[in-house]
């Protein structure tokens, strides 16, 4: 498991999972471009939602808990880079669904 650290907040994510946000976040504040991310916490972590304001002046920081970094699913990564172009923002979706989203879409 790794962290997105945002501001003084840390949020935990599968290190596959915060790869693919780093690979796709990365893209966006390269381009200048601010969003919203966004994900739904489970019932274990009290359930509801979690928004974050991400620009390129927001104080982040990326710690995985693997030392080896996962292969890439590009689909996935395209998926997070057009959701977050999106009125609701970049959604932290599975891989499953960013590849059924990818093959709807063509993205």
């Amino acid at each position: 498991m790794g962290n997105l650290r945002y501001g003084e907040a840390d949020f935990e994510f599968d290190d596959r999972v915060l790869a693919h946000l780093k690979a796709a976040i990365g893209v966006k504040l390269r381009r200048r471009q601010s969003f919203f991310l966004h994900w739904t916490k489970p019932p274990t972590e009290g359930s509801g939602r979690v928004s974050l304001w991400i620009s390129p002046d927001a104080p982040l920081a990326f710690r995985f808990g693997s030392s080896m970094p996962p292969e890439l699913n590009h689909a996935w990564v395209r998926t997070l880079i057009h959701l977050a172009g999106t009125e609701r923002g970049m959604r932290v979706v599975s891989e499953e669904e960013a590849e059924h989203f990818a093959k709807r879409r063509r993205v």
